[in-house]
């Protein structure tokens, strides 16, 4: 991903998690709560098998449908 998109892409993945603070389920593994944005990236990661970073720009946009499926789909 050119550096643009990689920056557009970021503050994106940092409102996801913005808008996912205090809607993630309690895990045994984070007794005071789960980071939100550390979530989203990683789940990016997971579901891209690559970092945001590393992403195609011609994916910018399925990234960016992804990141409203995570809004809708918090777990």
């Amino acid at each position: 991903m050119n550096k643009e998109n990689a920056s557009k892409l970021w503050k994106l993945i940092q409102a996801t998690g913005d808008e996912l603070l205090g809607r993630l389920p309690n895990h045994p593994n984070h007794p005071k709560g789960r980071n939100a944005y550390a979530h989203v990236a990683l789940e990016v990661k997971k579901h891209f098998q690559m970092t945001y970073k590393d992403i195609p720009d011609e994916s910018f946009d399925e990234v960016v449908k992804y990141l409203d499926f995570l809004k809708q789909n918090p777990n």
